[in-house]
């Protein structure tokens, strides 16, 4: 990924959102290490956020599903997980934070989580599988491909969103709590 004299590459902020890793001791990736074959991979500016597999970096690269890739390549490869990846360019995350619903993230009593729905699946198609919320125990919002989900924590049992665990939609998103999504925003709304 190497610059030409004279030609000067744009070079893209993204985030990967790294699903089921490092999670009760079940594939098990070493975030140091990641960063380190990130950047053996061309890949610029990288840092990773706590242990749950998000990792923001800059590339020239703008094909997603070739970075998506790499990064799937790199896990199966360096540490023998296979598992699916979700990269997003850090301009989606941050208009997607900032047309979240009024309700997410504020009531102290709640979860407030992101699911990123990853490529091929489409976020209505998500939506679609799991159902309708159910409004006397969540609510439910998206913006492209990013899906806002709050429950009360005395209720979320009772929740049709908690219980995507196990289907097949499980398999097409990668979730986040509030605090790591705002985390990831503040992180790279000045790159």
């Amino acid at each position: 990924m190497g610059s030409h004299p004279g030609i000067l590459l744009h070079m893209t902020r993204y985030i990967a959102l790294i699903r089921g890793i490092n999670v009760g001791g079940n594939n098990a990736v070493s975030m140091s290490k990641l960063k380190d074959l990130c950047e053996e991979s061309g890949f610029t500016a990288v840092s990773t956020y706590i242990n749950s597999g998000n990792v923001l970096f800059s590339s020239e690269l703008a094909d997603v599903p070739k970075l998506v890739g790499i990064f799937e390549r790199m896990l199966a490869e360096q540490f023998g997980v296979t598992t699916v990846v979700a990269v997003i360019p850090a301009t989606e995350l941050h208009d997607a934070v900032r047309h979240a619903p009024e309700w997410w993230g504020v009531d102290e009593g709640s979860k407030h989580n992101v699911l990123f729905v990853i490529a091929p699946a489409k976020t209505h198609d998500i939506i679609h599988q799991v159902g309708e919320a159910k409004p006397e125990y969540e609510q439910i919002a998206f913006y492209g491909s990013v899906i806002f989900w709050s429950a009360p924590i005395k209720t979320f049992s009772r929740t049709r969103w908690s219980k995507i665990v196990g289907t097949k939609s499980y398999d097409s998103v990668t979730i986040r709590n509030a605090n790591t999504v705002r985390k990831l925003y503040d992180m790279t709304v000045n790159d």
